[in-house]
């Protein structure tokens, strides 16, 4: 069986430390800019290189988050990014932007590239076009079931998250926080709306009220590790780059034992886990988890461990009934659930009131929170656990010593670690006049190895007897050689091999300014828009589009996140996921984030009709990536959203349990602003609350305007406003 990788979250300096000693094969982290996880602490430039180094110390693989979307006034600082990444030795960047993928790999062909879970792979054709660009591994979008992932069978590496935090949308296609406030999730800013309160309504009525109904469980999958571990899947990913160090080494070693197939009492060690984060746990779609199993609509937030209850308080103190054995400590942290208040365990007392270092019966806490009610008690953190980590020991590096001492030849000492070997010799072997040097006293001073992160249990000596060699030199010997497998291993790196990028510009086509678009949901939109004479009508339903289909100015838009895209093209689709476009009738949809004019490129050297530009775009940078695009590399046909409302969202399943092709249902948040949201049969689609309308006109592109449930009086209006 081929080993699997265990990829840990590193936000910092302690958390990599954390996730190294607790048994990580590979770490990803992030610099200051380019992230995912802008709001984390992330790393500076030096200290990344300190990580790389010091990860590489201990054979751990450094794997760089790039995965935000990139627009064009920051492809020059991007690129010089990856430069200084690519010199200082990371072993892959993690990108989403299909056209810096694009061109980092025409740039630095030594260069290994992962497309992040944000660049959405959830088919083959999508992993085969990425295998055919030279990337060297995806990170599956979290929807997808293992048994669609193995029946995947291109030659990419497979990464796939195993734990933590879960996004509801498919990752890359939420633009909610984007369309709120104007902080993108796909730079690396969003605001976590999905953990936000909602209402749900239909035709006004409430059906759900004030719940949490989009926040996602977390991801746990220790109870499938045979499943995982005679799977297809290379790398097995945890979630936490925002987490603590705490958490970071806990579910490291949790993993690595269960990868490892060590004893472990799984009961036990998830209730640790509880105790650090528990949102409560699903399989997650990994697992085939239904939709309700995905989801707590009570709570976003730690939940913590259910320990006890509260059966009696007084102004002065609370007294906890501990349950199932479970432990209380001093300088724990807990939580009571219907008050929603919680306290550090200062001071513990016993049945008897006297203090106590820790319980597990009946047992008194201060009422500094002036508690008034029985209640539940939860562990929300475990004082014992944490100092348990914050001593962690360190990892030790398994090495070789081999000796040769003859009388006559110069001693040989020899380091290895199984992957680089070299010896060292000294003119240090003299005949013994008094005591001789014995196996045993080499022994002894070459394990001297202090703070070194080398460990030996095997020595190969060849002495001759009656010899003595003074200590200095073995001393000295053993410094030089250990110094140097210290920095062999620091300073592993891939070499840099920089090439130039030529351009090529496009043939010109489809050269009219003003062109109208419109997607529309039934008949009689779809009638008046062609009455209209627009340049092309998308429709969103099949029956429709199969009445319609020999019109040429009519197109499909495509199933999203289709795990068998082929297969559900028509003979003209608005298609909103990559693969190979060649020698297709396509235009492109806005959920391919293009926002640099590199994605365009690469993406028409494929051929394709029209692409759309990411509504992420505001209406100046709109007009400087026309301006640039045509300047670089020609004219083209673009798109942009005019009119209409954004999908914010795209969900598998029926998480809100709605009708199919029904729009009578809205979410409503805390600022009362209403959502259109619909399940067409697969998914869940939350549109903005508010439709798109540019401020003025834009040349060189085609306007799309997108209708919902407008009338026909309104769209002529709006198709006129903009003819």
């Amino acid at each position: 069986m081929k080993k699997k990788e265990l990829l840990a979250p590193v936000g910092d300096m302690e958390c990599l430390r954390q996730a190294i000693f607790n048994g990580c094969d590979a770490v990803y982290l992030a610099s200051k800019s380019f992230g995912a996880r802008k709001f984390a602490t992330n790393f500076t430039n030096e200290e990344i290189v300190e990580a790389i180094k010091f990860s590489h110390l201990y054979g751990v693989k450094v794997y760089v988050t790039m995965n935000t979307l990139v627009k064009n006034n920051e492809v020059e600082d991007f690129l010089k990014q990856a430069y200084f990444l690519h010199k200082n030795g990371v072993d892959a960047l993690i990108v989403q932007d299909f056209g810096m993928i694009c061109l980092l790999r025409e740039m630095y062909p030594n260069l290994e590239i992962h497309a992040s879970t944000q660049a959405n792979t959830s088919s083959k054709e999508t992993c085969k076009l990425f295998y055919d660009l030279g990337v060297k591994r995806v990170v599956f979008s979290r929807e997808l079931s293992i048994d669609e992932i193995d029946s995947i069978d291109t030659s990419i590496e497979k990464e796939v998250f195993i734990h933590g935090a879960l996004c509801i949308s498919y990752s890359g296609l939420c633009l909610m926080s984007s369309m709120l406030g104007g902080r993108s999730g796909n730079r690396g800013e969003c605001t976590g709306t999905c953990r936000m309160p909602f209402t749900l309504v239909k035709n006004g009525k409430i059906l759900s009220e004030k719940k949490y109904l989009l926040s996602t469980k977390e991801l746990n999958t220790t109870t499938f590790i045979k499943r995982l571990l005679n799977s297809s899947i290379d790398s097995f990913k945890i979630e936490g780059r925002m987490k603590s160090p705490l958490y970071v080494g806990f579910i490291t070693r949790f993993y690595r034992k269960l990868i490892d197939e060590e004893a472990i009492n799984l009961f036990e060690e998830t209730n640790k886990l509880k105790t650090i984060f528990n949102r409560d746990f699903t399989k997650g779609r990994l697992f085939n988890a239904g939709d309700k199993e995905l989801l707590n609509i009570d709570s976003p937030n730690h939940i913590g461990l259910e320990i006890g209850k509260v059966i009696d308080v007084n102004k002065d103190k609370i007294k906890i009934k501990l349950q199932n054995g479970y432990q209380l400590n001093q300088y724990d942290a807990i939580r009571f659930l219907k008050s929603k208040s919680g306290l550090v365990v200062n001071f513990l007392y016993d049945k008897k009131m006297m203090l106590t270092n820790s319980s597990n019966d009946i047992c008194y806490v201060d009422n500094k929170i002036n508690l008034e009610k029985n209640d539940i008690v939860v562990k929300t953190q475990d004082y014992l656990l944490n100092k348990e980590f914050q001593n962690i020991d360190q990892k030790r590096i398994n090495i070789l010593f081999e000796v040769e001492a003859k009388l006559g030849k110069k001693l040989k000492i020899t380091i290895s670690d199984g992957i680089d070997k070299f010896s060292l010799e000294e003119d240090a072997i003299f005949k013994a006049l008094k005591i001789a040097t014995t196996k045993e006293d080499i022994i002894k001073k070459l394990n001297k190895l202090g703070d070194s992160p080398f460990i030996c249990n095997k020595f190969l000596i060849d002495l001759d007897d009656n010899i003595f060699i003074p200590i200095k030199i073995i001393n000295e010997m053993r410094r030089k050689l250990v110094d140097k497998l210290i920095s062999i291993r620091k300073n592993k790196k891939v070499e840099v091999i920089k090439k130039e990028v030529v351009f090529t510009k496009s043939m010109e086509h489809n050269k009219k300014n003003n062109n109208i678009s419109c997607l529309v949901r039934n008949k009689e939109q779809l009638d008046v828009c062609l009455e209209l004479n627009v340049d092309r009508v998308y429709v969103a339903e099949r029956k429709l589009y199969d009445l319609y289909k020999d019109n040429e100015k009519v197109y499909f838009m495509t199933e999203r996140c289709s795990f068998d895209i082929t297969n559900k093209l028509m003979e003209r689709s608005l298609v909103s996921e990559y693969f190979d476009f060649s020698n297709l009738d396509v235009i492109l949809n806005y959920s391919l984030n293009v926002t640099n004019i590199y994605t365009a490129y690469y993406l028409n050297k494929m051929n394709i009709k029209s692409i759309t530009l990411s509504p992420e775009l505001n209406e100046l940078e709109i007009e400087d990536f026309l301006e640039k695009y045509i300047s670089k590399f020609g004219f083209t046909s673009f798109e942009i959203l005019g009119y209409g409302r954004v999908f914010n969202m795209i969900i598998k399943g029926n998480i809100l349990d709605i009708n199919v092709n029904s729009y009578e249902y809205n979410l409503i948040d805390f600022k009362n602003r209403k959502f259109p949201v619909y399940f067409d049969g697969i998914n869940t689609y939350i549109l903005n609350y508010i439709n798109n309308d540019l401020s003025k006109k834009i040349n060189n592109c085609c306007i799309r305007l997108d209708f919902f449930d407008e009338d026909v009086f309104t769209i002529r209006n709006i198709v006129k406003k903009y003819q």
